[in-house]
């Protein structure tokens, strides 16, 4: 009875995972710890329930007006954004440690740096939206719904992977989430296909397509702002501006580092790419646009990746690492949301510190999974290359072998 009592008294005022600790604790002999549980419940209970900020102004092109310059927060929507961020952060750098020992294979791009942008633009859209990236993809496959193990599964080539083990770092795929692309601004066309077919259907969705600023002088993607606006597609033209297309600085590959201007007759915001707030209020308002009927937006966020381009680059032969250093120590999106979150009592440092080890905890859990799940058979080899369709012969890399391909 006195078990059941602590567990109920918790769940009221903590939640479930401190029912379950405060159950556990209620043995014989751990009073204290008990004791403990309901304190730091009661404390909780304290916090507040949201908080208003200032957030940067964006830049505009071609609107009277911006998104807002002030941004309400919740305690439950801050937990949240920190728990996806850290989660983000600490799978990147644990596909870091896996390729250094050989267990991820190819070619390997990561996102620690820029979690506010995959997780400020997935607050602020629909599951029913669409959105498709380039190959810096991990991060967009976590907000869009798949698992972590499935993320590393993947990395290292396992049936338990999000693609089956055959795509890898840059081919993953998840509902109303067309992929990482490995093509340089070839996913642009493609987004703008995906809005159409949006607007064919009637449906009240968007398409979120992102590039690179390394993509950005492409001509497609000039060609698909075209036929954006003169179909007025719901779409978000998205430049993940980071600085570095590769090892080559903005300033050396462009003539105007303005993306947000590069749709010429279609608006444009430049939005502060390393602050969640700033993203999420952007994009529901380039959203909001594109839902109204007015045709597509251009955004621009500006953003900072810490590791190289890719896990052959070391990242320093073009920058330096007091470079990386100062972004980290000014401007890192986790750092700048706790610090918000802390000083205007909407979570305690030791609340934040529980969430980095259970975090740390799911990381280790899935890189035993993605250590362990069986590489697909090589019988596999052909399956998957149309959906919905009868089996057929796919030959092999002789004339003499054939694979059987299923749906």
């Amino acid at each position: 009875m006195r078990r059941m009592l602590v567990a109920a008294l918790s769940r009221v005022l903590h939640g479930p995972a401190a029912a379950a600790a405060a159950a556990t604790a209620a043995r014989p002999g751990a009073v204290s710890e008990v004791a403990r549980v309901v304190v730091a419940s009661r404390n909780y209970a304290d916090f507040t329930t949201e908080a208003t900020f200032d957030i940067k102004k964006c830049d505009t092109h071609l609107l009277e007006e911006g998104p807002p310059v002030t941004a309400v927060l919740t305690r439950e929507e801050g937990l949240c954004y920190y728990r996806t961020m850290q989660t983000i952060r600490r799978m990147e750098l644990k596909a870091d440690q896996l390729y250094k020992q050989k267990i991820i294979r190819g070619f390997c791009h990561l996102y620690d740096g820029q979690e506010a942008c995959c997780v400020g633009l997935e607050a602020a859209i629909k599951p029913t939206d669409h959105l498709i990236t380039a190959y810096r993809a991990h991060g967009y496959t976590y907000t869009r719904g798949t698992p972590v193990r499935e993320v590393l599964a993947e990395l290292t080539g396992r049936r338990g992977g999000c693609a089956k083990g055959k795509g890898g770092s840059m081919h993953m795929y998840a509902r109303n989430f067309y992929g990482g692309n490995g093509i340089v601004g070839a996913q642009v066309p493609l987004g703008a296909g995906i809005a159409l077919a949006c607007k064919y259907f009637g449906k009240d969705e968007i398409c979120v397509t992102l590039y690179g600023d390394g993509a950005a002088n492409q001509g497609q993607v000039f060609e698909t702002y075209n036929m954006a606006a003169l179909w007025k597609l719901p779409c978000i033209f998205i430049c993940e501006n980071n600085r570095y297309g590769m090892g080559t600085s903005v300033e050396r590959a462009a003539a105007s580092t303005d993306y947000y201007k590069r749709g010429d007759f279609i608006p444009g915001i430049r939005v502060d790419g390393m602050d969640i707030l700033c993203v999420r209020e952007a994009t529901k308002f380039a959203a909001n646009y594109c839902r109204s009927g007015k045709g597509p937006m251009v955004m621009e966020l500006q953003t900072y990746r810490y590791h190289g381009h890719s896990m052959s680059d070391p990242g320093i032969s073009y920058r330096t690492r007091e470079e990386i250093q100062e972004v980290r120590s000014k401007s890192d999106p986790i750092t700048l949301l706790k610090d918000r979150m802390v000083n205007n009592n909407l979570a305690s440092v030791e609340e934040l510190k529980e969430i980095d080890v259970e975090v740390r905890k799911e990381i280790e859990d899935a890189t035993q999974f993605a250590t362990t799940d069986p590489e697909p058979s090589l019988e596999e080899l052909g399956n998957h290359i149309y959906k919905n369709e009868p089996p057929f012969e796919v030959r092999g890399p002789s004339q003499w072998i054939k694979y059987k391909s299923v749906g």
